[in-house]
């Protein structure tokens, strides 16, 4: 055999292995996009029925505070669900597309978890079931007479919020001080996850809709409303229940929000970088903060596997 001849049979050897590496290739399954990581967890948080009533330091202000807030989250968490899908179909990018799964996953689950955590409140005598229905009425209002742009630009502007006051919890340890241990994976958990999906509607607004004015101007509205309403909730929990307000817990409270450490106030610079024509939620890196969180949060629930 001549050397050009040896030199042709193994270019055609070359040539039918590269061949049979293509198709295995092809008939691999092929890994999906999720840059983002937005994985979504299934909890199942267990409340022990022997937790106090105002698990939040023994305070009645605090406590009440987060479930008003709490009564907010399932049907809210499903207005922003519903006011994003609206727009999925039209979605071309394949990440986004991911990202949004994703997102929808998250906030099913939180919508679920904070279910089982106000039929907890009410077994301890707070009014949740009331005011969860006060507030799916409202959300069926809005989504009556907002259009399908409005309602996803609200739901940007409280993902802004919802993020905030997650990266708060996770980047001051401290604010949840006092907080009864068994009560600390809900919330921590909850802020993990609005941390990591905190772009998505953002991003899927910009693809979208894409207007400064509808952005802006909905998230001035929102606050109003958002301030508005927690102190509603909190009012018409406080109401019917069978103990006095503690008028020392609610002023040393208002003081813990607005004085000093004055929660609130550290949230003013985060929350006007929201009114930036150049804004977008990822320019707050905010990575170390939720693998902090969920290294505790591992630790708290002896779920090696929450950090895979």
């Amino acid at each position: 055999m001549s050397n050009e001849d040896t030199a042709m049979n193994a270019n055609a050897a070359t040539a039918i292995t590269t061949g049979q590496r293509d198709q295995a290739a092809k008939r691999q399954p092929q890994k999906k996009i999720n840059k983002s990581d937005i994985q979504p967890r299934k909890m199942d948080f267990q409340f022990d029925p022997a937790m106090p009533r105002y698990w939040f330091d023994n305070d009645q202000f605090k406590t009440m505070l987060l479930t008003a807030l709490s009564c907010t989250f399932p049907e809210g968490e499903r207005f922003f669900v519903r006011s994003v899908r609206h727009f999925q179909k039209n979605l071309t990018d394949p990440l986004l597309r991911e990202q949004v799964k994703g997102f929808i996953g998250q906030e099913a689950h939180h919508g679920n978890e904070h279910d089982a955590f106000n039929a907890f409140m009410e077994s301890k005598g707070v009014p949740t079931g009331k005011v969860d229905a006060y507030v799916k009425d409202g959300l069926k209002f809005m989504a009556k007479w907002l259009s399908p742009e409005r309602q996803l630009a609200k739901t940007c502007a409280l993902e802004h919020f919802t993020a905030m006051l997650a990266e708060m919890i996770l980047e001051h340890p401290e604010f949840i001080e006092g907080m009864d241990e068994r009560m600390v994976p809900l919330w921590l958990w909850h802020a993990v996850e609005e941390s990591e999906h905190k772009s998505v509607a953002f991003d899927v607004y910009r693809d979208q809709v894409d207007s400064y004015w509808v952005r802006t101007s909905e998230m001035a509205f929102t606050t109003v409303e958002f301030i508005g309403f927690t102190i509603l909730h909190y009012n018409q929990l406080r109401a019917e229940m069978d103990d006095p307000t503690d008028w020392k817990s609610v002023r040393q409270g208002l003081n813990w929000l607005v004085g000093n450490p004055g929660w609130l106030r550290k949230l003013g610079k985060s929350y006007l970088a929201y009114y930036k024509r150049d804004f977008h939620p990822s320019k707050r890196d905010s990575v170390h903060l939720r693998q902090r969180g969920l290294e505790k949060l591992s630790r708290l629930m002896k779920r090696p596997g929450l950090l895979s």
